[in-house]
């Protein structure tokens, strides 16, 4: 017995629904996985984000943020990337310690163009708490066909970071 699923001598109950009777042969996976995690089945939005989440797992598995960057790096120094948390401030957090990698945190898509054209980030993090689906597709889709802009003080500012990555050395005080 757990706090998810208790037998007893007649059936097995998943969170107090009696799982031959109830749940077999009329929930899918994902109605049944956020049935696990949350008690509840879930609504439309729910589940096709669930849905989502579901895929990329299956593709990519669980990984920590930091080796997600450090994989969109490796493979293309071009690339750009991903990354999903509840919040997503953590997974940016993570991202961000991979030498290389500018990764943003994004609750709108004027932030999303920001990142790119301000920042050139390279990742894009996301809360999946704090976001709708539609929200995070758009996010997306503004953040990869958006460009850097290559503006001389965003350059100099991203010249300064780099050095700092890679030497420890800070850019002088203004007089």
């Amino acid at each position: 017995m757990t706090a998810i699923s208790q037998a007893y001598p007649d059936r097995i109950e998943v969170r107090g629904r009696d799982l031959t009777g109830d749940l077999m042969g009329r929930i899918g996976f994902t109605e049944y996985f956020h049935l696990l995690l949350t008690g509840s089945e879930p609504n439309a939005e729910q589940r096709e984000f669930l849905d989502v989440v579901l895929v990329a797992l299956a593709e990519h598995g669980l990984m920590p943020s930091n080796v997600a960057a450090r994989m969109t790096l490796a493979a293309d120094p071009e690339s750009l990337g991903v990354v999903l948390g509840g919040s997503g401030n953590g997974e940016q957090m993570a991202a961000n310690k991979v030498s290389g990698i500018r990764a943003a945190l994004c609750y709108d898509d004027e932030l999303a163009r920001l990142a790119r054209e301000h920042n050139d980030a390279q990742v894009i993090s996301i809360g999946a708490r704090m976001t709708t689906l539609e929200q995070a597709r758009s996010m997306v889709q503004v953040f990869v066909s958006t460009a850097f802009s290559e503006d001389p003080r965003h350059v100099r500012r991203l010249e300064m970071v780099s050095t700092y990555e890679a030497d420890g050395t800070l850019p002088p005080l203004p007089a």
